[in-house]
């Protein structure tokens, strides 16, 4: 796909001019004619949308659209279509009062992509890395039920508990962390500096040193004479992991991998899983077609691992079967959980029940998150224990066996 440049007039003969993404000028040109727009020129382009005219500095200067933005953004956008605010007028307020250029002009390329005939959904549809398909589609199916101001109600309801499950898991890890650090940090000073002080005073007593000196010696000498080494091969792993991670194949095996990982794995599945069961009650709930919501749920729970269990849900249902037994044949419910899907599915409010699943899933995540400094310190004192006795033996030994020697003399 590639970017084109075009300049069309609207209904009302107004010259528009726009960048559009598409296979080639002709395709474009059938999309600007569906939209009720006339295309006069069309020429391919280097720039996506909202580039056009942009210095180097201009883009050092943009500011990044963060989570709080778009929150800000879904529930000022319910107050004031709640009060009667055409969209056009609502956007143009936004893009006044913001204190965000970069979504000034993310504001300003949706107003334009409205006068051009286009829906809501389709103008941000233009800006993936703002919107995110789970967004868009809510907000598609808010227009076609003319529930859009309470979909950006429940929108802003389900960032704020992604963002806020998010700062906790990242206050629970600030404090482990640092002491990583620290003790890494603690070890290559130990490596550079204080071992080879004290291998220069062992060597002038000529004696034998224990096992656990000589590794720690040796060890240190490998650092100082390699460390350039040792350094570009940890950052050659740290790219390498990265890219890897960034295939398909390397996505889904570290998701799966990050839910068995020991303390976090389970508060990373059970945070992915309320995010699932929250997200399906909520496209539920707005009118999306179960195999249409599990589709979009499916790109919103950022996990490759359980995003394919949950279209293997959607294909099942797609077959005729029911969304209890493909829960069953994916793994990745409790008991509980299936119990209650199953009463969903009985009683059809299976909509209410995801969101109790959601909540009670939030619970568990809750709690988890606020133990997990004190399941993780016993972790860290011991690793920080064994790294002690380590380097006592291996350093102060040598000192009180060659003591011993003099005393006996």
């Amino acid at each position: 796909m590639a970017f084109f440049a075009y300049k069309a007039r609207n209904a009302r003969g107004d010259l528009i001019e726009g960048i559009q993404e598409g296979a080639d000028s002709a395709a474009v040109a059938d999309m600007l004619f569906s939209n009720g727009v006339t295309p006069v020129e069309i020429s391919a382009s280097a720039k996506g949308p909202g580039a056009q005219g942009e210095g180097w500095l201009e883009r050092m200067q943009q500011q990044q659209i963060t989570a709080v933005d778009i929150m800000l953004f879904s529930r000022q956008m319910y107050t004031l279509l709640k009060a009667g605010v055409p969209i056009m007028r609502a956007l143009a307020g936004l893009q006044e009062s913001s204190h965000n250029n970069s979504m000034r002009k993310i504001l300003q390329d949706m107003r334009e992509s409205l006068d051009s005939g286009r829906e809501l959904s389709a103008a941000m549809r233009r800006h993936p890395d703002v919107f995110n398909a789970f967004y868009v589609s809510m907000v598609r199916v808010g227009e076609a039920t003319g529930m859009l101001e309470e979909i950006f109600l429940r929108l802003f309801y389900y960032q704020e508990f992604e963002k806020s499950t998010k700062d906790k898991i990242k206050a629970a890890m600030r404090y482990p962390t640092f002491v990583i650090v620290a003790m890494v940090v603690a070890i290559g000073i130990i490596n550079l500096f204080v071992i080879p002080a004290f291998a220069k005073v062992y060597a002038g007593f000529n004696a034998e040193l224990p096992l656990m000196t000589r590794i720690l010696v040796a060890s240190s000498n490998f650092t100082v004479n390699y460390w350039p080494l040792i350094l570009a091969m940890i950052a050659g792993l740290f790219y390498g992991f990265r890219l890897y991670v960034a295939t398909p194949v390397g996505r889904y095996q570290w998701d799966r991998i990050k839910l068995r990982l020991p303390v976090v794995g389970s508060i990373i599945e059970k945070a992915t899983l309320s995010r699932f069961a929250r997200s399906y009650a909520l496209t539920s709930r707005s009118g999306v077609p179960i195999v249409q919501g599990l589709g979009v749920v499916a790109q919103v729970v950022d996990n490759a691992f359980i995003a394919q269990k949950i279209d293997s849900i959607r294909e099942g249902v797609e077959r005729g079967d029911s969304i209890l037994r493909t829960a069953v044949a994916s793994g990745v419910f409790t008991p509980v959980v299936l119990q209650m899907i199953a009463v969903g599915e009985e009683t059809g409010e299976l909509d209410d029940l995801m969101q109790e699943i959601a909540e009670m899933y939030e619970r568990e995540v809750a709690y988890e998150v606020d133990n997990l400094s004190a399941k993780i310190e016993p972790i860290l004192i011991v690793g920080l224990g064994v790294l002690v006795l380590i380097l006592a033996l291996g350093i102060f030994l040598p000192i009180w066996d060659l003591g011993k020697v003099a005393l006996h003399k």
